[in-house]
């Protein structure tokens, strides 16, 4: 395999397709498909770009992984940092075997969900509803995201509709453009009509809070195991 050396900002259809061991067809359906960044020059030469061809190695390198250890390679969202590592020491009990990403900020949350293209993203229901469809919009309007599985607080998707409402009490009633585009994408069906969003077990504020959320990382398990049924299908 050849490799990508630092300065080497764009490579030929050729070159890709030594690089990633695969036929001119197939890196020619890659770019067709936008899992490739490419241009063509003025003689007609397609050019792709490196970091495009290294995302797809650094993928191939978590499907080996994965296909290797049979391990579910998730990413969560969260608001604090201690809830993250909650989860992550639950999910060492489970019978699926879990590598969990962790980001503490919505900002480097979708990064890294771009980047490392997980199996599913897991949001904490501590984010404020407003910040979660933000997240779910963009999830599931980038490429490389949205084919992912999105576990959300059932809560959450009980509140939904109300979403715009809190948002406008937010701001004094005045709506930015971007805040009008979300409620049209809400009412026609971001949350309700995407088999992707899959609720979880919501945290009942009158149960103890410890059992509770104990509790609810125990019933986790098989939901993420539906997330990934769904993936697939």
């Amino acid at each position: 395999m050849k490799a990508i050396t630092p300065e080497m900002e764009y490579l030929s259809t050729r070159q890709s397709a030594k690089v990633l061991q695969v036929s001119l067809g197939t890196v020619q359906k890659m770019v067709e498909l936008g899992e490739l960044i490419a241009w063509k020059t003025r003689g007609g030469h397609r050019r792709i770009l490196a970091s495009s061809l290294n995302q797809q190695l650094q993928r191939r390198k978590r499907a080996m992984r994965q296909k290797s250890s049979q391990s579910c390679i998730a990413m969560g969202i969260f608001r604090r940092i201690e809830n993250g590592d909650e989860l992550v020491e639950s999910i060492k009990d489970w019978q699926l075997k879990v590598d969990m990403d962790i980001a503490i900020d919505s900002l480097e949350g979708l990064m890294k969900a771009v980047s490392i293209a997980p199996d599913l993203i897991f949001l904490d229901a501590l984010i404020p509803p407003v910040e979660q469809v933000h997240l779910i919009h963009y999830l599931s309007k980038n490429k490389d995201t949205q084919h992912i599985p999105i576990l959300v607080d059932e809560g959450f998707i009980k509140l939904h509709p109300g979403v715009m409402v809190l948002a406008d009490e937010n701001t004094g009633g005045v709506r930015p453009p971007s805040t009008e585009s979300l409620k049209e994408e809400l009412e026609n069906g971001l949350i309700d009509l995407n088999p992707l969003i899959i609720g979880y077990p919501a945290t009942d504020p009158e149960q103890d809070q410890s059992i509770n959320y104990q509790n609810r990382h125990e019933l986790l398990e098989p939901i993420f195991v539906e997330a990934l049924t769904r993936k697939c299908a």
